[in-house]
């Protein structure tokens, strides 16, 4: 079974995402797949089916969340240290080719979003930059070849 680290916000998250589901989604499904029963012949009836490959969806990721929920781990943010980079760190990194500077949060998979600058400890630079310090200079292989990364910075 594989844990998923994840911020207590990002847990709450998940927990109201499958209230959600449970509670408003599922219940408009099933009274689209009634009325669409209600108007007759179900063989060919493209409303019922798409109501029911709707219903089958939207089943399949709240079993998703579910288990998603039950391998989750909660991190203790107030131990969190930024000696070297770990989950829930910002780190500054500089690129050498270009000097360009970029900051991210490492965090689990589920909690990614690109453009709030958050990204998964899965990802390339993120397995690349885990337990460095400032001042190094990491190698990764990203899709379009190898990239060096001075880390400028490690924060909460």
């Amino acid at each position: 079974m594989a844990v998923s680290y994840m911020t207590e916000d990002g847990y709450k998250k998940l927990i109201e995402e499958i209230a959600f589901l449970e509670t408003t989604k599922r219940p408009e499904i099933s009274r689209q797949i009634a009325e669409a029963r209600d108007k007759g012949d179900l063989s060919e009836n493209a409303e019922y089916d798409a109501a029911k490959e709707a219903q089958g969806l939207l089943e399949m990721k709240i079993a998703q969340l579910k288990d998603l929920l039950s391998k989750a781990r909660i991190i203790d943010e107030s131990k969190i240290s930024t000696d070297s980079v770990q989950i829930l760190n910002k780190v500054k990194i500089k690129n050498l080719k270009n000097n360009a500077s970029m900051t991210y949060t490492l965090v689990s998979d589920s909690e990614a979003n690109l453009k709030e600058g958050k990204i998964s400890i899965s990802t390339p630079i993120a397995k690349g930059l885990l337990g460095k310090k400032v001042g190094d200079v990491v190698e990764i292989k990203v899709p379009s070849g190898l990239m060096n990364f001075e880390i400028v910075e490690i924060s909460c």
